[in-house]
């Protein structure tokens, strides 16, 4: 009977953690290029129990005994993170800039690694270098002149600026994209940034447009990959999964009081 409290007790813990999960998914529905994350779950140990004997010939019985295996409920392992293309929309910011396809931007963190986003939605600091919403620089250190009238940023990731009196156009350089073979094993860091990890691989580079690489839009971002109905369904299927667990608890209880009342 113990059993049954603690498993269900763990149901309910496992059940809790994926109705918090659920719960970020929905409260970054509109965060530019995030990406929604599911929780995988996984059976505990199992006690094997040996019965009598008795019947060893029963199919499926061993030299033993016939086995009884006993579950002991069940845990969150792991997050995976889905990367599927977020719809993009049109902002008409000039220095708004959306992947369509695979690859993320780098942005220099403040201890000098690499961080790596689908959010484009950048700005120039004081100094005129193109940094995205937490002030990082983008790792392709793009330095935009203040007195420039118009900016173009290709397909292709190459930033050109029309400058003042004429048509006289400076090439301010490349932008490049970063892939790994196995995105989901990110680390996320917060503000829409990632790090590699073992689990990704390391990252391998090329400009925007060449094989395996999505293309640069300009005055576009991507939004976030989370469809409401669907994390609304599986918040509905958590919820009635949490009840039925803490259902098994309390049966538990109730039996193990029908029990001490036999004895007395």
């Amino acid at each position: 009977m113990f059993r049954a409290l603690t498993t269900g007790a763990l149901g309910m813990s496992a059940q809790q953690k994926a109705v918090d999960n659920i719960a970020n998914n929905l409260a970054n529905v509109n965060t530019t290029g995030y990406k929604r994350t599911t929780i995988a779950f996984q059976d505990l140990f199992y006690e094997n129990i040996t019965a009598s004997k008795q019947g060893s010939n029963v199919q499926g019985m061993n030299d033993s005994g016939p086995m009884l295996q006993i579950g002991h409920g069940s845990q969150a392992v792991s997050t995976i993170r889905n990367f599927m293309q977020g719809p993009v929309e049109e902002t008409g910011n000039a220095l708004d800039i959306a992947i369509s396809g695979s690859g993320f931007f780098q942005v220099e963190l403040p201890d000098g690694s690499i961080g790596y986003t689908r959010d484009g939605n950048f700005s120039r600091n004081a100094t005129g270098l193109l940094v995205n919403n937490s002030g990082l620089p983008l790792a392709d250190l793009i330095e935009i002149p203040m007195e420039a009238v118009a900016i173009e940023i290709s397909q292709s990731g190459v930033v050109t600026v029309q400058m003042p009196g004429g048509n006289t156009q400076m090439d301010l350089g490349q932008i490049e994209l970063a892939k790994f073979v196995n995105p989901g094993g990110l680390r996320a860091l917060g503000d829409n940034l990632f790090s590699e990890t073992e689990t990704s691989g390391v990252p391998f580079f090329a400009n925007p447009g060449d094989e395996g690489f999505g293309v640069l839009r300009q005055g576009f971002l991507e939004q976030s990959n989370v469809d409401i109905v669907t994390e609304m369904v599986r918040l509905i299927e958590a919820q009635r999964a949490y009840e039925t667990n803490s259902k098994v608890v309390q049966t538990a209880e109730e039996m193990m009081s029908v029990t001490n009342g036999i004895k007395r």
